[in-house]
């Protein structure tokens, strides 16, 4: 029943229904259906779900219908926000923000976005300019506002924490702890926690922020659709990169993500593509907040064919004509696995994802086809696409 449940079968306000409507979504994905029936009534959830399962709808249409049933107070003042969505980077931050404004366009309701690495006066003067009822943030921007006094989350109603596993993991809890803190006591907002695991460490964060929350949990497998075609390819350690050279000339390759453990494995790499004519960029946790953003511009836009990223830098990126992902190194964590592949066939397109395995690594796959539910099918390279560069 769940998998079918319409949007029109829920309590939503007509007005972000007609959103709805406007962005062709008649039903609810799986974890829309499982969550959006407790949270639209007020409950707090933790989710597990990847990237693609459309998590980031069942939250923004929680909150945008829960602001839309509450007027606001008549004494607000300039900078206080009623819902705040925390995200790990300033790419996720920014899709949320786009997705929101989609679901906002007949609310009325406004939405600013404070991201690092982008103009701080800029994004002052938005806060500024008129009452803000959506926050979408970083948790270091979002501390320098709140510490210069332009900024108040004493009237938070609805907090949403994206990706918790992924602020875990890079350092961020200390300034989550700080934000929360600023917030109304959990008894008294509505939080949405999701993350793509459920380790002890997320689970003792829900514990802290949440009020006796829904747990929904939807499986990695949803995501690695039919429209992806997965390979892994049986190599030489020395000769990968002769591999992938020759599959950049020989596939037809619209844009392509290069996906490798290490950032020294990603540096090397583009060094390589670079020196043999290919356009590429690098996506890395070291490579500049500005710098990231303008290298996805020109993904997108087609001026950089191949783009190589770790995973942390890669997550929440949503550009649709990735025509190939490959896994350079094969991802120890399976749930990185899921989400790589998730960057090629979207938005109804097909795709492709080529993985290449060594001695060092072949030992992931049985994970690997575990957390997926199938078997992967495993190729030798013909001497044409080892190929000496």
């Amino acid at each position: 029943m769940t998998k079918t449940l319409k949007f029109t079968d829920l309590p939503l306000d007509p007005r972000l229904q007609r959103a709805i409507d406007d962005l062709g979504f008649p039903h609810c994905t799986p974890i829309q259906a499982e969550v959006l029936r407790f949270t639209l009534s007020g409950h707090d959830a933790i989710g597990r779900a990847q990237t693609g399962t459309g998590k980031t709808a069942a939250f923004l249409i929680t909150l945008i219908n829960d602001l839309l049933k509450t007027p606001p107070a008549e004494d607000r003042f300039l900078g206080e926000a009623r819902a705040l969505c925390l995200a790990p980077t300033r790419e996720l931050a920014l899709q949320i923000a786009k997705d929101a404004e989609a679901l906002c366009k007949y609310s009325g309701l406004r939405i600013v976005t404070l991201v690092g690495g982008m103009d701080y006066d800029k994004q002052r003067s938005q806060l500024q300019r008129d009452f803000t009822d959506i926050i979408v943030a970083t948790p270091g921007r979002l501390l320098d506002f709140a510490g210069q006094g332009e900024l108040y989350l004493d009237q938070i109603e609805v907090l949403v924490i994206d990706e918790a596993d992924r602020l875990l993991d890079m350092g961020f809890i200390p300034d989550i702890k700080r934000i929360v803190r600023m917030c109304p006591p959990k008894s008294h907002r509505q939080t949405l926690l999701f993350s793509a695991t459920f380790n002890r460490d997320v689970l003792n964060l829900a514990q802290q922020w949440q009020f006796e929350p829904l747990r929904v949990e939807i499986a990695p497998e949803q995501v690695t659709t039919d429209r992806v075609e997965q390979v892994i390819y049986i190599v030489s350690a020395e000769k990968k990169y002769q591999l992938l050279y020759n599959l950049i000339k020989q596939e037809n390759v619209e844009r392509m993500m290069v996906f490798a453990n290490r950032r020294d494995q990603v540096r090397r790499l583009a060094d390589l593509l670079k020196s043999n004519h290919i356009s590429c960029d690098v996506l890395s946790g070291e490579v500049p907040q500005e710098k990231r953003v303008k290298t996805l511009e020109r993904f997108r836009e087609g001026k950089i064919q191949v783009l190589v990223a770790t995973d942390v830098a890669g997550r929440g990126i949503h550009i649709d004509g990735v025509s190939h992902v490959v896994n350079f190194t094969l991802p120890e964590q399976t749930d990185d696995y899921v989400h790589r592949i998730g960057r090629t066939g979207r938005a109804g397109a097909t795709g492709k994802s080529i993985s290449f395995a060594c001695e060092d690594d072949a030992f992931l796959i049985p994970a690997l086809e575990q957390a997926i539910g199938k078997k992967l099918s495993l190729l030798h390279p013909s001497e044409e696409l080892l190929a000496a560069v």
